[in-house]
């Protein structure tokens, strides 16, 4: 029988035009227009920083208490392992896709990015989720952390078997201090990733006498800093869609087109792991979201080859506003209709 999809298609309607209207996605539109008013409004780069650093603590902070109340059982385990599958399948298409158009060393570092996650698009799910009133799990934030690193080495191994000669191999790399053991150990003490899980374990230690001490910095400003952030976001994307431009059609469509297949994916994958509504939606995200900070700061370092000038903007200035203004919508959508 085939669904009534009436229902589906003004609930999708409802919930875009909400999500559209919800302040953090028009600041993230603000900052843009600031760039085309050609505006003088900037956020500082230390602010920057900061903002970042507040929306990884935040997230691992509640993360943790709600992990407190949820423990960790098998299915905790059994998402978690879901994630890793996801963070080396992901990589894996991608890297193939793009050799049809790119040289090697473009194609690992673009596809290390789509198989890692975006922390600020995972924040912008759980504001989502609080503007709908649906709950989520606290083990979410540690399959999000647990998502960063393992794409990160994936694409250096795809760069590295796909070179064929011994020279190339080495090119790889940019003197001792880069060699690929270096990256693995650097991207799995990432400072964004250890914050996090630092904040998790803090989170679930201190529980909801935490929760109580760390109030109102834990989630009383938590929708005004990330309003901040993606102010900030909408001016770094703005500056970023021209040189897009300049990369052609086939990469425009690959920062739309695979991360949704890949969400689409993670909505089976959520299916079959009978995630709740939530929960699911946060997978989801986490398998058609992209990288613009660790994957490209790692990349860079270990692939000087690699171009970011092509890899920043596919994921901050089409995958990342993609997400947060029809993606998240979308797929709540999708997993609405198919959870029924």
């Amino acid at each position: 029988m085939i669904p009534d999809l009436n229902p589906f298609q003004k609930m999708e309607f409802s919930l875009v035009a909400k999500n559209f209207l919800s302040p953090p996605i028009l600041f993230f539109f603000l900052g843009v227009m600031a760039v085309m008013l050609k505006s003088d409004l900037k956020i500082p780069a230390g602010v920057g920083k900061f903002l970042t650093l507040y929306l990884l603590f935040d997230i691992g902070i509640k993360g943790g208490q709600e992990l407190s109340h949820s423990g960790l059982d098998f299915k905790v385990l059994a998402i978690l392992g879901a994630c890793l599958v996801m963070s080396l399948v992901v990589p894996y298409f991608a890297f193939k896709l793009l050799q049809l158009k790119l040289d090697n060393y473009n194609a690992g570092a673009i596809a290390a990015s789509y198989g890692s996650v975006s922390a600020v698009t995972f924040a912008t799910s759980i504001a989502f989720l609080q503007l709908v009133d649906v709950p989520f799990g606290g083990y979410m934030v540690a399959a999000m952390a647990f998502m960063e690193s393992p794409a990160i080495i994936a694409g250096l191994i795809f760069i590295r078997t796909s070179t064929k000669s011994e020279a190339h191999k080495d090119e790889i790399t940019s003197g001792k201090n880069h060699k690929i053991k270096d990256v693995i150990r650097e991207s799995l003490t990432n400072g964004s990733v250890l914050l996090l899980l630092g904040s998790l374990v803090i989170g679930y230690i201190a529980g909801d006498q935490g929760k109580s001490d760390l109030k109102p910095f834990v989630n009383d400003i938590f929708k005004g800093m990330l309003c901040l952030y993606l102010l900030d976001m909408g001016l770094i994307a703005g500056e970023k869609l021209s040189d897009l431009k300049k990369s052609g059609l086939f990469l425009f469509l690959f920062a739309i087109l695979f991360p949704l297949v890949c969400a689409l994916g993670g909505i089976g994958f959520s299916y079959a792991l009978h995630l709740t509504t939530g929960d699911a939606l946060l997978f989801t995200i986490l398998c058609g979201s992209a990288s613009y900070i660790a994957v490209p700061a790692a990349m860079s370092a270990a692939v000087p080859q690699a171009n970011m000038g092509l890899l920043i903007p596919m994921a901050l200035g089409v995958t990342f506003p993609f997400n947060i203004i029809i993606g998240i919508p979308l797929y709540y959508n999708i997993i609405e209709l198919l959870w029924k």
